[in-house]
């Protein structure tokens, strides 16, 4: 082999000089040719590309559903089964949402993702005056079990897999959620879902958050712990790079961050006496999917492989389950462009494809419309039939890992890799990723990041069709959009009121004491928190309770 690859270089050198005398002709265009992340990219990959960054088939790539992993979980990838079609819906009222719902169970979607409106988000209920104008704007208003009872009404929950984004309250949440299975007498072995439950990432990138860091991550170790005992088939967290990469970090970032993550919490995980391989089967992932085909590939491929390689090297993990990286994925919703939206529908088709080849095993595909309102359901069935028309007349769904073996494809995966590494022994340095959130360092580093992708596309380095190039002068038209009236706070406040006049009040004061006492003695949060929304106790009252003990977080501005 080492003579074939001296080979091999040798013709790659007369190959340039032949290259070199042709580009007076063609002259390459004046640009620096790198990834959207900035990543700078050869012209050519061949095999002595691989022998340079040290590349071994058997130890790097292997065979699909085997270590490390890098060609996908599963033995036969798509050809056993589809992705999970995942569209994330969410919007007004409980009510309005489960319409959405059902329609997209009816189309073919074959998993529900749910978003929650800002107020919620936040623990707030919808009667709040810190909720005034935002109820039911940007997702679906969740004050009480009654309300979660009505959002899932008619929905097979132990068919029907779930997954709530909600990171802040998301130990209330995922309450009601139990709370309401349990009601409808579904066995706790069949209730299978995610919740995303990720607070790191708030703290890095959405900023979404309640409590000061270390008692809200004890919130999602609580939650690890008692979903681990209690619910074998549910996720428990779903570590998010999506909105790291929102905010503007790279490929590379957005997977070194998102693993520093991980690993934080099995590490947290671990200290509060779990076996590794008792929970990690259950932790899943969730990644962006952006504009640059072939780095998104990449970043999928690195991610199983550094993953599966920390899980059994570093933390001991026995069992092949706790070695697989199961992502969730969605396309890119910074990519959309309010500008020329039907150019939209593009960008998402070739985000799904990437995610697709990449291996990934849910999607969420966004709606052209979405840069102007929540989706409508036009839009919707356009952004779910992109995923149907790639599973079922593409063909690439039959079979693994279809690049692998390509020199570019594993070339950049090895550069993924070896770049995300490097951030990961930077955070390990500074004493693991909770010291590295605390100090800003990821928050950091996504700004400057952030910044250096905009000054390319104000210099025109980087181009956005219809927005820094090629723009158009638009004529004015009808644009469907899904548009929100106040009328819904209204209603969803009635609702609320309702509720506190009808339960059982000296009851609701009764288990608010319980989970205050749990929290104040460093319990498990999980058992006081289900028989709180069992009798009725609110999001709020539950957050609130739990903010009078752990106190607000506040952010400090640093520049």
């Amino acid at each position: 082999m080492a003579n074939d690859i001296k080979t091999i270089a040798e013709k790659r050198k007369e190959w340039e000089a032949r290259l070199s005398a042709t580009t007076s002709k063609f002259p390459e265009r004046p640009v620096r040719f790198s990834t959207l992340s900035d990543m700078e990219v050869p012209l050519l990959c061949t095999p002595d590309d691989l022998e340079n960054v040290g590349f071994d088939f058997e130890r790097d790539l292997g065979f699909p559903g085997e270590f490390p992993y890098t060609r996908g979980v599963q033995y036969n990838m798509y050809r056993g089964k589809l992705w999970t079609m995942r569209q994330f819906a969410g919007f007004s009222s409980p009510t309005e949402t489960n319409k959405r719902f059902k329609l997209l169970l009816e189309q073919g979607q074959t998993g529900l993702s749910t978003a929650f409106d800002m107020p919620t988000l936040m623990g707030y209920d919808c009667d709040s005056p810190k909720a005034m104008g935002e109820v039911g704007k940007c997702g679906v208003s969740v004050s009480s079990i009654e309300d979660m009872e009505e959002l899932f009404e008619g929905i097979p929950l132990g068919d029907v897999t779930t997954s709530m984004t909600i990171n802040g309250p998301a130990i209330v949440i995922l309450a009601m959620y139990y709370a309401m299975a349990e009601k409808r007498g579904v066995p706790r072995e069949k209730v299978k879902g995610t919740l995303q439950n990720d607070i790191l990432k708030e703290y890095i990138a959405q900023k979404e958050w309640l409590f000061p860091i270390a008692p809200a991550v004890k919130c999602v170790i609580d939650t690890i712990e008692y979903g681990t005992k209690h619910y074998p088939n549910w996720n428990t967290v779903s570590i998010s790079g999506y909105h790291i990469r929102e905010a503007g970090a790279t490929a590379v970032q957005e997977l070194a961050f998102t693993l520093a993550d991980g690993m934080a919490y099995v590490e947290e995980s671990i200290k509060r006496g779990m076996d590794v391989d008792e929970f990690a089967p259950r932790l899943s992932f969730f990644f962006d999917v952006h504009n640059d085909f072939f780095e998104e590939i990449a970043k999928f491929r690195a991610a199983r492989r550094i993953w599966a390689r920390m899980m059994k090297d570093r933390y001991g993990a026995k069992s092949p389950k706790s070695w697989m990286l199961r992502t969730h994925a969605q396309t890119a919703g910074v990519s959309l462009t309010a500008q020329q939206p039907m150019n939209n529908v593009v960008r998402v088709a070739i985000q799904a494809m990437a995610g697709v080849l990449g291996g990934v095993n849910s999607l969420h595909t966004n709606s052209m419309d979405e840069t102007l309102a929540l989706p409508t359901d036009e839009a919707v069935m356009v952004a779910l039939r992109t995923q149907q028309v790639i599973a079922e007349e593409s063909g690439v769904a039959n079979y693994a890992d279809p690049l692998g073996g390509s020199y570019l494809v594993e070339y950049l995966t090895k550069k993924v890799e070896d770049e995300a590494l490097a951030y990961i022994k930077k955070i390990d340095e500074m004493g693991g990723m909770i010291k590295a959130v605390e100090n800003g360092y990821p928050q950091a580093e996504i700004g400057n990041s952030a910044y250096h992708f905009q000054r390319q596309l104000e210099k025109k380095e980087k181009v956005m069709v219809g927005v820094n190039r090629y723009q158009a002068e638009e004529k004015k038209r009808a644009f469907d959009t899904l548009y929100i009236d106040r009328s819904v706070e209204k209603r969803q406040a009635e609702r609320l009121h309702a509720l506190k006049a009808k339960r059982d009040s000296a009851k609701v004061k009764q288990c608010l004491a319980v989970v205050k006492r749990a929290a104040e003695q460093n319990e498990n949060l999980m058992p006081s928190i289900i028989e709180a929304v069992k009798h009725y106790s609110t999001l709020q009252e539950v957050c609130d309770t739990l903010r009078s003990v752990y106190g607000e977080y506040r952010e400090e501005g640093k520049f």
